[in-house]
């Protein structure tokens, strides 16, 4: 493949919402039929050492976008849905790497990044000063935060959609709701189509409780069994459009699914024995199978480059009462991992991760150590575009991992939990730094893998983290504290 063909091909990361590394009938469940994902799966290559950089949604999507670790901006957590952008319009981005080597650039889906430069508070009723269109985007439609937080509207480009002037919108996360108006979780029960298990319970929007407050703008709301197709639709229009540009694409299409709340559209409600969160999963490997299907027919599918992975590791119970506990059966979201969301063992952050285009070396499974974080470098490898110092500072150029020809990837790559505890994984070896912290996350029933012992497991005979070897090893533990700390005070790992 010469140069210029290598520099015209479109690119899709496909990125889903707390599924887990055995969530797909690809990855090895047996209850979840994902046929569109096998399929992209049997086709492409499946990596089985892949990981985001942490056990939650923000501070990974901060870094796929941006190629640093987490813990270089102190405001990567999870926000709540009035928080400012933490990614400054200076900072080089994933899509301005895209735009300046002639790509239209689109972002379709769940942002959660924060929106607005913070210099006020947003108003939702005007337009926002800072969104995904100063970040690289050409494009932008997505819902602010996540499906549980307000404000429940779609924001296009800097506006929302379908805003009545004359209905404004206003959004409050204080403790206690400042809007004697509008329904409440404990005022009004009544309203409630979705129970909480545990918070969730402010205002009520579409029958189910969610965090923070929100009155007005109820012609913009969203209806939650429509979000998928919406931003389906949305995603194949910005595919059809941007052949009518001449340039190649980058679509950053961030599904909701299979995030609380779990609202499936009524085609996919019992598509599964597991209950809304199964019937979600369904969904998504649907609307991927519509995605691959428009590509094909608009022949340019053998033109395209697409990735799918996960933003962390499986939760069941997040805080809406939905039986994916009484329903899971012997479905095991993480795999043999352990641990989950939030948590620093694994399952946290070891996540699917597919790829899928048409030079690829070699097909089937790799094994080898990547980080999502690594995504920006290796996309300047394949674009043939240089990258300044401070940009993307701790992404490894991994293209020859993507492609199949590296078995090896990455020497070492670093996690973070819901704590923002470190884990180092090396080799064979993952070392989780001591912390602070409950063993057990009662609420959502996950081993967190916080301890303030160190601990130290073989991952080559040991994937499910039971064995703790870091008093047999007291070199290879020493040695990896040392170089979490030798990271953290660095300014780049690239």
């Amino acid at each position: 493949m010469s140069k210029s063909e290598r520099n015209q091909r479109n690119v899709i990361i496909v990125y889903a919402d707390d599924l887990g590394f055995g969530d797909l009938s690809c990855y090895g469940s047996h209850q979840i039929s994902t046929p569109n994902l096998d399929r992209l799966c049997a086709e492409g290559l499946k990596f089985t050492n892949a990981y985001s950089t942490s056990a939650v949604c923000t501070p990974s999507r901060y870094s796929i976008l941006t190629g640093r670790y987490p813990f270089r901006n102190s405001r990567a957590h999870i926000l709540p849905g009035d928080a400012g952008c933490i990614i400054s319009p200076e900072l080089d981005t994933m899509p301005k790497l895209f735009q300046r080597a002639g790509y239209h650039t689109g972002i379709v889906g769940k942002w959660h990044l924060g929106l607005g430069d913070g210099s006020h508070p947003i108003d939702w009723n005007q337009e926002i000063n800072l969104t995904p269109v100063d970040l690289g985007f050409d494009e932008s439609f997505i819902f602010p935060a996540t499906a549980d937080r307000v404000p429940c509207v779609y924001v296009e480009g800097r506006k929302v959609v379908n805003l009545d002037p004359d209905d404004p919108i206003e959004v409050s996360y204080e403790e206690e709701c400042p809007f004697d108006d509008i329904p409440t979780y404990h005022k009004n029960p009544e309203m409630l189509e979705m129970r909480s298990s545990h918070g969730h319970d402010m205002s009520i929007v579409g029958g189910i409780g969610r965090i923070g407050y929100m009155r007005g703008g109820s012609k913009a709301v969203w209806k939650d069994e429509d979000l998928a197709e919406t931003f389906l639709s949305r995603a194949l229009r910005f595919i059809n459009d941007s052949q009518n540009t001449e340039q190649p694409f980058f679509l950053y299409y961030a599904l909701h699914q299979p995030h609380v709340p779990r609202v499936p559209s009524a085609r996919f409600r019992g598509a599964t024995a597991l209950g809304p969160r199964g019937d979600v999963i369904a969904e998504l490997d649907w609307c991927v199978g519509q995605l691959i299907e428009e590509l094909r027919r608009l022949d340019i599918l053998d033109d395209t480059m697409i990735i799918f992975s996960s933003d962390n590791g499986p939760v069941l119970d997040d805080g809406y009462v939905d039986r994916a506990y009484e329903l899971n059966g012997t479905h095991r979201a993480a795999g043999p991992l352990r641990g989950g969301k939030y948590s620093k063992f694994d399952g946290g952050t070891r996540i699917p991760f597919i790829v899928s285009c048409p030079n690829l070396v070699r097909r089937g499974e790799s094994g080898a150590l990547i980080s999502q974080a690594d995504l920006f470098a290796s996309f300047a490898h394949m674009l043939d575009m240089p990258l300044e110092p401070e940009s993307a500072v701790d992404s490894q150029d991994m293209y020859a991992a993507l492609i199949g020809e590296d078995p090896v990837g990455r020497e070492e790559l670093m996690v973070e939990d819901v704590t923002c505890g470190k884990m180092l994984r090396r080799g064979n070896w993952a070392y989780l730094s001591p912390s602070e912290g409950a063993p057990f996350m009662g609420n959502v029933r996950i081993e967190t893998g916080l301890s303030m012992d160190p601990q130290l497991y073989n991952m080559d005979y040991d994937i499910g983290q039971q064995t703790n070897v870091a008093w047999d090893y007291e070199n290879v533990v020493k040695d990896m504290e040392e170089r979490i700390q030798r990271i953290v005070r660095s300014e780049g790992t690239r």
